[in-house]
């Protein structure tokens, strides 16, 4: 997976837009103003890509314990937050399922109404 392709894929999502809320280096990804994907830019450009997560806290475990390339988030909350190092272990269609599974429990979070707007 390359930074176009993690980028395509997360505008595609039903009412995500992207953000720079911290610095120039750290695209953002949110649905309904929450974040659900950060990417440092400077890392993708290093050959050293990295997403940060949402994860279900038991599934975060189980990731970390199964993966070296999956670590508690970077700047994150650790319980609630992977980092994952994208094109070393783990395939880009799993990556895909990270990505839609960090994407729903954000969207399960948000209220009724903004839920069925997403709908």
């Amino acid at each position: 997976m390359n930074i176009q392709q993690l980028y395509e894929f997360c505008l595609s999502k039903k009412g995500v837009t992207e953000h720079f809320p911290f610095d120039e280096d750290t695209l953002v990804f949110k649905v309904a103003g929450k974040m659900f994907c950060l990417a440092s830019l400077k890392d993708w450009e290093n050959g050293n890509p990295t997403v940060n997560l949402k994860c279900d806290p038991d599934y975060a475990i189980e990731l970390r314990e199964k993966y070296e390339s999956v670590t508690p988030g970077y700047h994150s909350n650790k319980k609630h937050w992977n980092t994952i190092f994208v094109n070393k272990e783990i395939d880009d269609k799993k990556i895909i399922h990270f990505i839609n599974h960090s994407y729903e429990l954000v969207v399960a979070g948000l209220p009724k109404k903004l839920r069925d707007e997403l709908k």
